[in-house]
Order: structure tokens, then sequence, then C-alpha cells
């Protein structure tokens, strides 16, 4: 038995010992730990969607290590093969749940990235860790930066092309926001297609496009096979930004509340496992390696989860703000403010024709009620507000105070 295996039984088996002894201690712990009565997982088995990057991680290691036993469930995780399968399988209740990007979810919510359906975010899974990646062939032109990019896009006229992962999602915001900091208009001075992440580095290597936005491992594996540098990072444009959520339906979460509670603080303490300890995420880029998860070398994830970075031209850097799962709990609760930030990019971007009623839309999706009784089953620390201030690459705050005025403040939009 390899040390990994045991130190998953050995795990599962003090986890479930756990849980047998908290029962009957206080409603708001027995909640979700092997439950009696009404507060019992209403649905026992849960199948949710994955898409092949290294922030599934909290997701997986909370089936491998056990964590979902403890709160009486069973996580199946499921490989998908594109965000667009995501939101289908979603929609129509082949999935329970979903590793899913944050943006998608409010646009299924409001129609605009395919059938219109009441949705939910249960918890954010992770902040920052992606990165927007140029070809080589741009770098070695002196596009290896966002300056050096609109210096180049200048200078040397044709259609460049860039991908992002979905129309409405966090990678199509990140770089529409990183160009237009840039000075590139990203809608009428660029081409952007949809790639399914795992299949950008493929594109790349034959050409199909300059550059894209996407999570890793698919920006680092781009370095190490010598086809495209990193220009930025996510964090570079909004440290600490959230990135993937656990989303599912509204009705769901109606028809199984407890269900939702169990999951969430599962895979709360799955992410607070894995930020525990250098070993943990170690033990947690191994396990996502493999073939029925992410399917690559174990050394496109460990670095940068360690926040080792390389550009793919010689320069190396240690990131503190690199990609986190629980950070001392700062991660996961769903902010208000930043569900509306996507909104006011949606609006910025001609997706949304209209303002919305951005405080009420968030207030629908972000379910601060079901991450609230899952962070006290987790033991895992509650923020006093619901909103908060960022700073982003361009200098501009967003506090969630006047999304319309925000919305309508930038000089480049649709």
């Amino acid at each position: 038995m390899t040390d990994f295996l045991k130190t998953s039984l050995s795990r599962r088996a003090v986890l479930q010992t756990a849980a047998v002894g908290a029962i009957g201690i206080n409603p708001a712990l027995r909640a979700a730990v092997y439950a009696q009565g009404s507060d019992a997982p209403e649905k026992k088995e849960v199948k949710i969607g994955f898409i092949p990057l290294t922030d599934c991680a909290s997701v997986v290691m909370a089936s491998v290590l056990g964590f979902d036993k403890k709160y009486g469930v069973t996580i199946i995780p499921t490989k998908e093969a594109s965000w667009a399968g995501v939101r289908d399988k979603l929609v129509n209740g082949e999935l329970d749940f979903a590793h899913v990007l944050y943006g998608l979810v409010y646009g299924v919510h409001l129609g605009l990235a395919g059938p219109k359906k009441d949705m939910a975010i249960l918890m954010n899974l992770n902040q920052n860790g992606q990165a927007i990646t140029l070809s080589k062939k741009l770098a070695d032109k002196g596009a290896v930066d966002g300056a050096g990019l609109a210096k180049l896009m200048a200078a040397e006229k044709r259609e460049y092309t860039f991908a992002q992962t979905f129309p409405t999602g966090t990678h199509a915001m990140w770089l529409y926001y990183w160009m237009a900091a840039h000075g590139i208009d990203p809608i009428k001075g660029a081409k952007v297609i949809t790639v399914p992440p795992p299949q950008m580095v493929a594109n790349m290597r034959v050409g199909n496009m300059d550059g894209y936005c996407v999570g890793e491992p698919w920006n680092h594996r781009a370095i190490i096979d010598g086809i495209g540098v990193t220009a930025a990072t996510t964090q570079d444009i909004w440290k600490d930004h959230p990135e993937k959520v656990l989303g599912t339906t509204s009705d769901f979460v109606k028809k199984y509340p407890n269900t939702a509670r169990a999951v969430t603080a599962a895979i709360i303490e799955a992410g607070k496992w894995i930020d525990a300890s250098l070993a943990n995420k170690n033990k947690m880029a191994e396990t996502i390696a493999d073939k029925s998860y992410v399917n690559t070398g174990v050394d496109a994830i460990n670095q940068r989860i360690l926040g080792r970075y390389q550009n793919g031209m010689g320069k190396t850097w240690d990131d503190p703000n690199h990609m986190k799962f629980f950070n001392d709990g700062a991660v996961n609760f769903p902010y208000l403010s930043d569900g509306m930030w996507f909104l006011t990019q949606h609006k910025r971007w001609g997706l949304l024709k209209d303002h919305p009623d951005y405080l009420s839309v968030a207030k629908q999706v972000n379910r601060i009620d079901v991450y609230t009784q899952a962070a006290t089953a987790a033991k895992a620390p509650v923020p006093k507000s619901e909103m908060r201030t960022s700073k982003m690459i361009d200098g501009v705050v967003w506090d969630g105070k006047d999304p319309k005025k925000y919305a309508d403040g930038f000089k480049i939009k649709a």
C-alpha cells in the first residue's frame, strides 16, 4: 500500500470517527455530519461535474479523502469535456453540482449563455491561479506582456486571435479586462474564440491562436512544451479574485437543502486540507494529475500551486498570491460584490443590453445562507460583510456601491 493511500485511508477513518462523535452536539454542526432525522442529506450520492483543471482539486480531494462521507454524502466526480457541456448537464439535471466558472452561472441565470435557468452559487472553490499565455512567435517579436502586445498589434496590422473558455466566464472577463487595460479593444481590435481548457495547448501548437486565457495547468504546460509564454497572471489583474465556484440549480437547493449544505461543508474541509501544508499540496498534485482527473504530468501542476512561477523566457519568481483553496477561510465566501462585478463586465462588453438590478441578482444566485450553515459545520470563519473592496490592474477600485456608474465608466467598452 502506498503512503498516499495509507494517508487517505487513515484520514478517512479519523474523519468518520470525528463525524460520529459530533452527532447530537449542536444543531449547526449536526446539520452536516452523519445527521439524524430532518438534518440528514436527502440525496446520499451526488454527481459533481469538473473540467480538467488544477482548481477542481477540492472537489476531487473531498471524494478521495472521504470528507464527503463525514457529512453523510458520497461525491462522484464526473469529468466533462467543455464548459458548455457542464452548463447543459447542470440545467437538465444530469449533474447535481459542478466545479464551474463564476460568470457561467450568472450567464445561465440571466439567459445570456444558452438556456435560462435559476442558478445557485454555494461557495468559491478557489482564488487566483489563472494566466494569460501568448504564443512563442509573438514573444519572439517582443510581445511578452500587455504593453508589448499592444505595441506589436499597432505595428503589425492583421487579425489577432485570442481564446477564452466560455463567453460569460471568468477567463473571457480576465482576458478582456487585461487587454483593455493596455489600450487594446478586445471586441473591435481582435478576434476572440471559445476553446475548452484542455484543448488550448494543442490549438496554440498548430497556430490557431495568438494567445489565450485559461486555468492551470494549461499555461505552465505551454511553457513546458516550448510553445507559449506567461504574459500575465490573473492575480496581476485582480489580487485574490474569485474563480471557480460550486454551482448548482436553484431547484436543487430547494429540493435538497441538507445535501447542498453537506456537500459544501465537505468541500470547504477539502480546501482547508489542501492549503494546510506543502506536503498536502504535493499529494493533491499527484492525485489530480492522474488520467481520470487532469491527465497531465505532475510537473505541470506542482510548481504553480506552490507559487513558483516561470514565464518561459528565463524569468522565475515566487508569487505569494498564487492559487488558494481556503487560505484561513478567506477564499470560499460567495461575496455579493464578486457576483455583481461579473454582471458589470457582462454589461461593459455588451452581453447584457441593459443594467440589471445588480444587488438583487447577486442575492438570488449567491446562497450565503447555505454557505454560512456549511461553514459553521466545517468550522470555517465567515466574514462580517457580504461585500468587499478590490483594486484592479488599471487602478480602478471596485466596492459594489455603484455598479451602474462602474460599468459605464470604462473608456474601452462595447
